[in-house]
């Protein structure tokens, strides 16, 4: 499976939650801490479960998110 990467931008999040209950791996969770503008920023809990899949950073409305995922080597025939 490959590896991912999800960056939040804690400023930008208002905690609404949705990109929580869009990740199938269980990645992210709420950070507990707030933000300037006093929303709880969402943020990974468990990165090693994350496949890059990308679906947080569909469901954010808020454009919060960004997704990078590793390259895989191409095995040759």
């Amino acid at each position: 499976m490959p590896k991912g990467t999800v960056v939040i931008d804690a400023e930008r999040c208002k905690g609404c939650g949705l990109c929580i209950a869009a990740c199938p791996q269980h990645v992210l969770a709420f950070s507990g801490m707030l933000n300037k503008s006093g929303y709880n920023a969402a943020h990974m809990e468990n990165p090693d479960a994350c496949v890059g899949c990308g679906f947080c950073a569909l469901t954010c409305p808020d454009i919060a998110i960004e997704v990078y995922r590793e390259k895989t080597p191409v095995k040759e025939a």
